[in-house]
């Protein structure tokens, strides 16, 4: 029974970290794959419990079943906001973190005196009460059309990844890039599938213990508005195509 507990546990952490069998025995450094640990044909090494413990900070007393603390310190896996700025008054408020700065961001996550050199502000509307928002401005085109180069998204602290809904945009900080994606969670994948909007962009998979943070857009600040509507848009391709067919005529004609 001690050691089904075990076997169980050792599987929770390969799915909660998004390995394969094969991926999670090639970073542990075991031959081939993890099936054999976890059928409970091979015993679980000193040595895995020790690469476990050093990469990813895994209780060996809750391996054994003689703790219910998973990890000896916050893992990767924990996506809430590592920091939370406050004004002179105490009051929370709002980051906003440029492109240039989103640069920066995923190896000051933790360095609070960084954030100090970022602008923030109050906003008074009541959706934005009782969380924890960020701005963030968007760099290239890959969410467009709903989001383009410059604009800028207010977004709330996530608090677990199993939060994430595929209907929504988000604010995904990895440990070198900040990056606004739609996330889909496939039934039968231990991976994470970051989407763009823009077909030119073909859609990727990570881990989940890759996401430092996530951030789910809220609304955006844009700074490229102007008056044309579909109609418009439709006349001005109608406009177009007449142009070109009398173009075409000319060219027979002659």
């Amino acid at each position: 029974m001690e050691n089904e507990l075990i076997l169980k546990r050792f599987i929770d952490i390969r799915r909660d970290l998004g390995y394969t069998q094969v991926e999670f025995a090639k970073v542990l450094g075991i031959s081939s794959t993890t099936a054999d640990i976890e059928r409970g044909r091979t015993k679980l090494s000193g040595k895995v419990v020790t690469e476990l413990l050093k990469q990813f900070k895994v209780n060996p007393l809750w391996l054994f079943g003689d703790s219910e603390e998973k990890y000896l310190q916050p893992t990767n896996i924990n996506v809430i906001p590592k920091v939370v700025t406050v004004d002179a008054s105490e009051n929370e408020n709002m980051v906003l973190v440029n492109a240039k700065a989103a640069a920066g961001y995923p190896q000051n996550i933790q360095d609070t005196s960084w954030y100090r050199q970022l602008p923030a502000f109050d906003l008074p509307i009541p959706e934005f009460r009782n969380a924890t928002y960020r701005g963030f401005q968007v760099e290239g085109d890959s969410m467009y059309p709903n989001l383009k180069p410059g604009d800028w998204v207010l977004a709330r602290g996530v608090e677990h990844i199993d939060y994430v809904s595929a209907n929504k945009m988000y604010v995904v900080v990895l440990e070198d890039a900040v990056l606004v994606k739609k996330i889909e969670r496939k039934p039968n994948s231990n991976n994470v599938t970051l989407i763009s909007l823009n077909p030119n962009y073909p859609p990727y998979e990570i881990k989940p213990f890759q996401i430092q943070e996530l951030w789910e857009v809220n609304s955006k600040i844009t700074f490229s508005l102007d008056a044309t509507t579909d109609k418009g848009l439709l006349r001005q391709l109608q406009e177009s195509m007449d142009e070109l067919k009398s173009q075409i005529k000319h060219v027979k004609k002659v």
